[in-house]
């Protein structure tokens, strides 16, 4: 007539390892999505330094008389700001200061991808990421 029921203390005892291998299981994705978070947010951010950096560069090349050490010295001002390292910057015409009214002088900066991060990379290693704008000469 009585049914023994099982007590508290066996149903708690037989769950007692659920939730850590559960966790167990979770944490190895929980990590990878959140290491490819940090490298991709800082890959978007050396590419938009890139692109501001020659950008600037762009703006300086347009103004009448100035040098090519000029440009680089207004795009490597953005890239010092922001620590980029091991970058290069590119202006093409080579000849853009003579170059007649309507040229497209486009700045383009490069950076190895390896060099500008803090923890190695799992996604993005050894890439070269550029950065480039284009203006027309309109003096």
């Amino acid at each position: 007539m009585f049914v023994k029921r099982p007590s508290k203390t066996t149903t708690a005892h037989r769950r007692s390892g659920a939730a850590l291998v559960e966790f167990s299981l979770v944490l190895p994705v929980l990590l990878f999505i959140l290491v490819g978070c940090i490298e991709s947010c800082s890959m978007i951010y050396l590419k938009q330094t890139l692109h501001i950096a020659s950008y600037e560069g762009a703006r300086v090349a347009l103004v009448p008389k100035t040098s090519a050490a000029q440009v680089e010295f207004a795009a490597e001002q953005i890239l010092k700001d922001r620590r980029v390292r091991k970058a290069s910057i590119t202006i093409s015409p080579s000849n853009w200061a003579t170059a007649p009214i309507n040229t497209l002088i486009t700045v383009k900066v490069d950076a190895p991808s390896n060099a500008n991060f803090a923890v190695p990379l799992m996604f993005f290693r050894n890439q070269t990421i550029t950065g480039h704008s284009t203006m027309m000469k309109e003096y």
